[in-house]
């Protein structure tokens, strides 16, 4: 069968080596399936199977340093998820059958007990029998901390088969977003690296474990390896297996474009992630290891399993390349070098480095003229609190009351906001549509989050990223969190009106909700605020976000956890927390989350790239990562606003309804649910109605008007990112001639 693409020109920045105890492990793991039942009578996979797809050259590649007994531990585990992968294919994919997946999958978390020695239930089938055999074998050498993590990364890998499994009885292609989310947990990427810190010796402390440069590792690493095996599986899983979760197909569906121009974006991507790996990897680690006081051992616990990671990438590229399950030409000749670097397996693309010299050479504050916006055709609505005019007046008085309208002792150009300005910005009527039924003390704090969100916002790169004191705003940052104490207790004294007024609110906020209620609320917040970190370090690389990365973080720099947490302080314990954490409620709200945010890029596209000097902006990083023009990023950010909001459309419609019946929810609580997707309808519908009435992107607004950008290092509000250095440098520098 001809290939229905040609393999693109991979980046393969690390070297690529082979475990000497390679034939060690293929004898092994050929004796462990047999014994597990995976071979002959499964009818999944016969021996010739299990040595035509060789994971023992797999482990090998992806642990080239770990001993033959790790090697062939990691190497049985390899096979048992290769297994479960084309048994659960030919029992529940191919018919298709969801109640009987769900069973079968229900039943798996029993085989993984965290009690050390706890008894597990009597094995039915292989992948049952492999998973109590490879658990008691794995987590006696490991904390239980990482137990947890890695039962909670094979529950997902395995419990997500249930989202492709109703995608290909749907016929449904997931949009970009949606699809890299959910392939990571049925890729089973961050599971891999979960045994990364096992085959390494280098489990990272539980300390910095959820960190956001660990997340990020992580998260990169799994991209990069799922759009790797993308490439190579497309011709299997689509043309042959009828899959419809494959990278390459969403983007042909979502772009319209060919085969092959689909595989080249798919490459593009790849390429962006193992560059948003190296970025985390040389800018971040170092900061963290030393903000967590981490001792020498845990520092090169740390750097040990990001070196792990780099070689699972280039020792996956390498099988890949040679194994018969995939389309590779037919597999290439002999393997890399046991020892040493081999330099020749290092590769370098024309179009790699292009892409990453263009993200670090935006030149800022290029005239763009008014905004393009196209019609945004939102199939819901909503109105607007009866208290707005009062809203409006008592936010002012409150921010007055707070500091928030004048300068602070003794911070340099901190009068960021006067009372004309809070006016044009007019937050109280983007909360009066999020919250039309509220009563006006409700109103009036939604309000207060989103003026403390959108001043913080404009504080950061005013009082911090000017003068790129990164290491004062961490600390400034650590500083808001003793304002939302868990407790009820006490505060410090506030040093300024950031602090004075989180204070305030929290006390207001915080008063009814229970401990866990207030975490979730104070994680939310914490959430947003070390976004404005994150906006601040690319300001100072002067970088173009990564579009993964920048579609993640977007969320949190626009504080869409926040709000939401808003909308759901009403729903008491009439839902389970478990249904909010859920994967279809997660998708909901994530893709609420993104419509809001791409629509605030489209509004604000003028003031951020040629007024503020910004490269926090959803067109840009689209121009970016394309090399396309401004209207054709427009159109690009448009598609994938309208996929968003379909697919928002069909979790409520679909994928909720399913989740009440798996968790049996009673009518009361099935009901709170609905109300939630209309509060999220409010959300949505009212953060439109909010772009369109307040003074602030039109371009009158920014030639000098009430909404004008503050100079210099002016604000940019919730939702719009951050520091105007640039802007200022490039005055400087114009004036100094």
């Amino acid at each position: 069968m001809a290939q229905p693409f040609s393999l693109p020109d991979f980046y393969v920045p690390y070297p690529a080596r082979l475990n000497p105890h390679v034939e060690a492990a293929r004898t092994h793991t050929r004796a462990w399936a047999r014994a597990m039942g995976m071979l002959e009578g499964s009818g999944i996979w016969e021996e010739k199977d299990l040595e035509a797809h060789d994971y023992a050259l797999l482990c090998a590649y992806t642990h080239p340093d770990c001993s033959a007994e790790a090697l062939s531990l990691v190497t049985d585990w390899y096979v048992w998820v290769f297994f479960f992968d084309d048994h659960f294919l030919e029992l529940f994919k191919r018919t298709p059958d969801r109640e009987g997946g769900k069973r079968y999958l229900d039943r798996l978390p029993a085989f993984m007990p965290m009690g050390r020695g706890a008894p597990t239930p009597e094995p039915e089938n292989p992948v049952e029998a492999g998973l109590a055999d490879l658990w008691a074998r794995t987590v006696p050498s490991m904390s239980d901390a990482w137990r947890a993590r890695f039962a909670e990364a094979t529950e997902a890998l395995l419990n997500e088969s249930l989202w492709e499994l109703a995608n290909i009885h749907e016929g449904r292609v997931a949009n970009p977003v949606e699809y890299i989310e959910m392939r990571r947990k049925v890729g089973g990427a961050p599971w891999s690296a979960g045994l990364v810190e096992y085959a390494a010796g280098a489990e990272v402390p539980a300390s910095v474990a959820d960190a956001r440069p660990l997340r990020v590792l992580r998260d990169a690493f799994s991209d990069a390896v799922h759009l790797r095996n993308d490439l190579f599986s497309y011709q299997r899983e689509v043309e042959d297996e009828g899959e419809n979760s494959n990278g390459v197909l969403v983007l042909e569906k979502f772009l319209g474009c060919s085969t092959q121009e689909a595989a080249e974006a798919v490459n593009d991507l790849l390429t962006s992630r193992l560059q948003q790996f190296e970025n985390t990897a040389l800018t971040e680690l170092g900061p963290l290891c030393a903000e967590k006081v981490l001792d020498p051992a845990q520092t090169a616990a740390v750097l040990a399993y990001a070196k792990g990671l780099q070689d699972w990438q280039s020792g996956g590229h390498e099988w890949h390349m040679r194994s018969s399950r995939y389309m590779n030409g037919g597999g290439a000749g002999e393997a890399v070098p046991g020892f040493g670097m081999s330099a020749a397996s290092i590769r370098f693309t024309l179009r790699s480095e292009t892409a990453r010299a263009r993200s670090l050479s935006h030149v800022p504050f290029q005239y763009v003229g008014p905004s393009l916006l196209p019609d945004f055709d939102l199939p819901f609505g909503t109105t607007l609190s009866p208290h707005l005019a009062g809203a409006r007046v008592r936010l002012v008085d409150w921010a007055r009351r707070m500091g928030i309208l004048e300068a602070q002792p003794g911070v340099p150009g901190s009068h960021i906001w006067d009372e004309r300005r809070i006016a044009a910005i007019d937050l109280p009527l983007c909360a009066a549509g999020i919250h039309p039924d509220a009563t006006p003390d409700e109103l009036d704090l939604s309000s207060g989050w989103l003026a403390w969100g959108t001043y913080g916002d404009d504080w950061f790169p005013v009082v911090h990223g000017r003068t790129r004191d990164l290491a004062g705003a961490r600390l400034a940052n650590e500083r808001l969190s003793l304002f939302m104490p868990l407790d009820g207790g006490g505060t410090p004294e506030p040093v300024n009106a950031l602090e004075r007024s989180l204070g305030d609110l929290w006390r207001r906020t915080a008063a009814p909700m229970d401990l866990s209620g207030r975490r979730a609320f104070r994680t939310a917040v914490e959430s947003m605020t070390e976004s404005w970190l994150w906006e601040l370090a690319n300001q100072a690389q002067n970088r173009i976000p990564d579009p993964v990365d920048y579609v993640e973080m977007r969320r949190a720099t626009f504080g869409s956890d926040l709000t939401m947490s808003l909308c759901r302080l009403g729903h008491g314990r009439k839902v389970p927390d478990e249904v909010y954490r859920s994967g279809p409620m997660r998708s909901l709200e994530n893709a609420a989350a993104d419509y809001a945010c791409l629509m605030n890029d489209l509004f604000s596209y003028q003031k951020e790239i040629e007024y503020e000097g910004e490269v926090h902006n959803g067109v840009l990083v689209v121009q970016n990562f394309f090399g396309v023009d401004y209207p054709t990023g427009v159109a690009i950010v448009h598609d994938l606003m309208n996929s968003r909001l379909r697919q928002f459309l069909h979790v409520a419609e679909v994928e909720l309804p399913v989740l009440c019946d798996d968790f049996g929810l009673d009518a009361e609580a099935r009901e709170t649910l609905s109300g939630y997707v209309r509060e999220l309808e409010h959300w949505i519908a009212g953060i439109l109605i909010w772009h369109r009435g307040c003074r602030r992107y039109r371009e009158e607004d920014l030639r000098g008007g009430a909404g004008a950008p503050w100079r210099p290092g002016g604000p940019t509000g919730l939702g719009t990112s951050a520091a105007q250095v640039p802007r200022v440098m490039a005055r400087l520098a114009g004036s100094a001639g």
